[in-house]
């Protein structure tokens, strides 16, 4: 059995990114929070300017989600000739031209291709800040990943109150004042590793070859089905409250308190993430997702098991990111893979979500979400059995820190 030093994480000898770039990469986060949570305040003024219907206002954020699907992408298919500086660089001014271009066009067509701009900028960033914080932190890649993800989670909330505060016209200064914010990060660049080592990128036990395609699939499973329940309450759980009595003010109020569940959530799991295992998180996450949907059903608790819900959605994307890459090393492409499956299913399952209640009844929205619910639970059962982490296992310390065991 090899030495705890020899599975220790290579980024003590060789870091991918100084602590400026670590802090660096969390603003980034907040910024494309802000940037994605901002569209939808941003259509009262979108449609007086440009003398819009609400669906039509509404394609910004499906031109910003095509971009975005578009930018994980060519990002991963560019990675093997440039170098992430090259990539994350040009992702930055992706994003800050698309939002000049959004703030200021003269007509809707070209503020839509601002839009896609701005969207392929954010993909970038999104899959190549994860994808670095997955393989260059060892075992704490876990609650690096979660670390970065609340920062997005910050961004959700603070870009809408930035709105809320100024008034929607003034969306073209926020909008700009986000991309300048994007470009003075540029200068931070020179902290990040231009390329991962290989040591890096090859840590943990290879799957076998039968193994990795249903190993990968589970995961895309798991990311898209969470991904379903996670926009299927923030879409429709102001519906569902107001469908069991409680007024309009108190439903917005507590999906309001769903989105922030989300960040804290993520927060409450960086130090849990060093102490258990990512099976032992995704299993309980998923079961707390069920048990809070169920109690979701019961009028008078809704609200509180919604909010339970989103601190129990909130560690599983950048949880099982690390995860994965550790199950099957040999395939770079599956971190780019679930990615991608989770912006399509935040893209997908709405409309397919409302198609559903609209031939039934918006209080059935809770078992709809439970049984989703208990197709990740299967999903990560099955993970835990075929998915070896070597990194994972749950045995703390004296220091209270769980030590890695090697692969046997």
């Amino acid at each position: 059995m090899p030495a705890a030093s020899e599975v220790d994480p290579p980024e003590a000898a060789s870091p991918f990114l100084t602590t400026v770039a670590i802090i660096a990469s969390c603003v980034a986060f907040v910024v494309i929070g802000a940037l994605q949570a901002l569209y939808g305040p941003a259509i009262p003024a979108l449609r007086a300017e440009y003398g819009l219907s609400p669906a039509v206002a509404g394609l910004s954020l499906s031109a910003h989600f095509v971009g975005a699907l578009a930018g994980v992408l060519v990002y991963h298919l560019l990675r093997g000739r440039l170098n992430n500086r090259v990539l994350l660089g040009g992702s930055y001014v992706l994003m800050a031209a698309g939002a000049a271009v959004f703030a200021f066009s003269p007509d809707w067509a070209l503020a839509l291709a601002g839009t896609f701009v701005i969207g392929l900028g954010f993909g970038g960033i999104d899959y190549g800040l994860n994808r670095l914080f997955a393989v260059g932190f060892g075992r704490r890649s876990t609650a690096m990943l979660n670390l970065l993800n609340g920062h997005f989670g910050v961004g959700a909330i603070a870009g809408p109150a930035l709105i809320g505060r100024l008034g929607a016209d003034h969306y073209p200064e926020i909008f700009l004042g986000i991309g300048v914010v994007s470009l003075l990060i540029l200068l931070t660049l020179g902290g990040v590793a231009p390329r991962e080592p290989q040591s890096a990128t090859a840590e943990g036990a290879s799957a076998g070859g039968a193994r990795v395609l249903p190993i990968i699939a589970a995961f895309i499973g798991l990311y898209v089905l969470h991904v379903a329940i996670e926009t299927g309450v923030g879409g429709w759980e102001p519906t569902h409250l107001e469908a069991v009595g409680y007024g309009a003010a108190t439903a917005a109020t507590a999906t309001s308190a769903y989105w922030a569940a989300m960040t804290i959530g993520r927060f409450v799991a960086v130090p849990l993430s060093l102490r258990w295992s990512a099976t032992s998180i995704l299993i309980v996450c998923c079961a707390g997702m069920a048990g809070f949907l169920l109690l979701a059903t019961v009028p008078v608790l809704a609200p509180y098991a919604y909010f339970g819900v989103g601190l129990m959605i909130a560690p599983i994307f950048p949880t099982c990111l690390p995860w994965l890459n550790r199950a099957v090393p040999s395939v770079a492409a599956a971190g780019a893979y679930v990615i991608a499956a989770s912006m399509i299913g935040g893209v997908a399952f709405p409309p397919l979500l409302g198609g559903v209640i609209g031939t039934m009844d918006v209080r059935t929205l809770p078992l709809l979400l439970f049984v989703l619910a208990v197709l990740c639970g299967v999903f990560s059962l099955w993970l835990r059995r075929h998915a070896h982490d070597p990194v994972g296992v749950d045995r703390p310390s004296e220091s209270g820190r769980t030590d890695a065991v090697p692969a046997p």
